[in-house]
């Protein structure tokens, strides 16, 4: 899988996350901090290798507007 970055969080230095990529398959990635076990617990019905990365909403928002605007070309 090909990853392009779209957005990440702009306080979180150089090589920072949390993050926002397009995959070559069409789907969204994100990267981020993994949660607490405490956190994961209220998690509905995660399936066996899923897990949940925290993000901040204008890192989320931001990648999906560049996702529109390349879209748009």
């Amino acid at each position: 899988m090909r990853l392009t970055l779209l957005a990440k969080d702009d306080k979180s230095g150089e090589k920072g996350c949390p993050s926002v990529y397009l995959a070559d398959t069409g789907e969204l990635v994100v990267q981020g901090v993994e949660l607490a076990a405490p956190d994961l617990a209220e998690l509905q019905n995660p399936l066996p290798g899923e897990t949940a990365v925290r993000i901040a909403p204008e890192v989320a928002l931001r990648a999906v507007e560049l996702y529109d605007q390349n879209r748009a070309r």
